[in-house]
């Protein structure tokens, strides 16, 4: 397999590896950069969008925010997006300079670093955008409106007065209102043809109260895909551009989106078992015939979900081979049948299904969840390295 390589920027924005002895068990996540770059060429290409924001947050879904950046920059992306101030500033650290939207905020803080470096704050509220003004003079804002999803974002009845406040703080130079915002929440075509009707009358009363934002954005990557209608001036991809299905499903990954990131890890003991042995915890599964057991030294710990167990799959010796008994917080177990595999043969548990290997939106199926999480989960006792 070869010795571990830090990956460039991984360990979160600042690029920092996590040390590693030589003794502990190999667990990497193999991340290729150039997939990522394929990937947000691709979904530009589909949304034809004069900007594209690629989101880097939770540390490029796994994938080191620095790494992610950079690809995404190569790609084509315009903007980068993060969940909050302090990921963009490390991304500013690690020396990534291109435009940075954030969009989580504590009402309370003191805005000015993150202004000064040139990060646009998404503000969903009015005591927000007051507080970015008062704190970050002649910030740049982009203005998060709730359509329908109920989370952050400005609430409808409110739109009126806080466009109002906005135009007027920008008329005086204290913000600059550069966008506005909303997300879909992909519950069916009619929901999302709601959401889009209640953005567009949003941005019609913006204008109306003086305000002309330049980037006017609704789109993640499922909707870049399959609703044009949504696109506006900037689609805002994140899961897509890691390979990844936005639709939760490993059946519906979008032609041409090409996994990023590998899981591997090596055998670490093999035996052979009698008929009837109880596996780890719970004894939730017996063998029927001898069989012999390979022991795999990755758990939930390291975001092998528990809830995938004796349903998983991992690609060993070129075969897929099942995943028996429970997955426990270091490691599990898999069966290989009667065939001839050692400690220290290579496993996957996820990566490029043209390899074989299964994804990361299968185990999101084996687990009840969806990809996103199984590549977000990554530990850190998992090195990520170049694939």
């Amino acid at each position: 397999m070869g010795p571990l390589r830090a990956l460039p920027g991984s360990g979160g924005a600042t690029g920092t590896p996590t040390p590693r002895s030589g003794t502990a068990p190999i667990r990497r996540a193999r991340v290729d950069a150039s997939a990522i770059e394929h990937n947000v060429r691709l979904l530009r290409g589909i949304a034809g969008t004069p900007e594209f924001l690629a989101v880097v947050k939770a540390d490029g879904y796994g994938h080191g925010a620095a790494v992610a950046a950079r690809a995404a920059l190569a790609g084509g992306a315009t903007w980068l997006g993060v969940a909050d101030p302090d990921e963009a500033l490390a991304l500013r650290r690690a020396r990534v300079e291109a435009p940075l939207l954030a969009w989580i905020l504590r009402t309370e803080a003191d805005f000015a670093e993150v202004a000064a470096r040139g990060i646009d704050l998404g503000a969903s509220s009015e005591a927000q955008i007051e507080r970015i003004a008062a704190t970050a003079p002649g910030a740049a804002v982009q203005i998060k409106l709730d359509t329908g999803l109920s989370r952050n974002g400005v609430e409808a009845r409110a739109w009126g007065r806080v466009f109002e406040l906005a135009a007027e703080l920008e008329h005086r130079g204290a913000i600059r209102v550069r966008g506005l915002f909303s997300h879909l929440a992909n519950t069916s075509p009619e929901e999302d043809a709601l959401a889009e009707d209640r953005f567009a009358d949003a941005v019609r009363l913006a204008r109306g109260a003086g305000l002309d934002p330049a980037l006017l954005h609704l789109s993640s990557t499922a909707a870049a895909i399959t609703r044009p209608q949504s696109a506006y001036t900037m689609v805002r991809c994140g899961i897509g551009i890691y390979g990844v299905s936005p639709f939760g499903d490993p059946d519906r990954v979008p032609d041409g989106l090409r996994p990023a990131m590998t899981l591997a890890t090596e055998v670490a003991a093999v035996r052979r078992i009698a008929p009837g042995t109880g596996v780890s915890y719970d004894h939730v599964w017996r063998a029927d015939v001898a069989t012999t057991l390979a022991l795999v030294p990755v758990g939930y710990a390291d975001g092998a979900p528990r809830a995938a167990s004796d349903r998983a799959e991992v690609l060993l010796g070129g075969v897929r081979r099942p995943v028996r008994g429970r997955i426990a917080m270091d490691q599990f177990l898999v069966d290989v049948g009667d065939d001839d595999v050692r400690v220290g043969d290579e496993v996957v548990l996820f990566g490029d299904p043209a390899t074989g290997a299964p994804s990361a939106d299968e185990w999101g199926a084996w687990a009840d969840t969806i990809g996103y999480e199984i590549v977000t989960r990554i530990g850190p006792r998992v090195e990520r390295e170049p694939a």
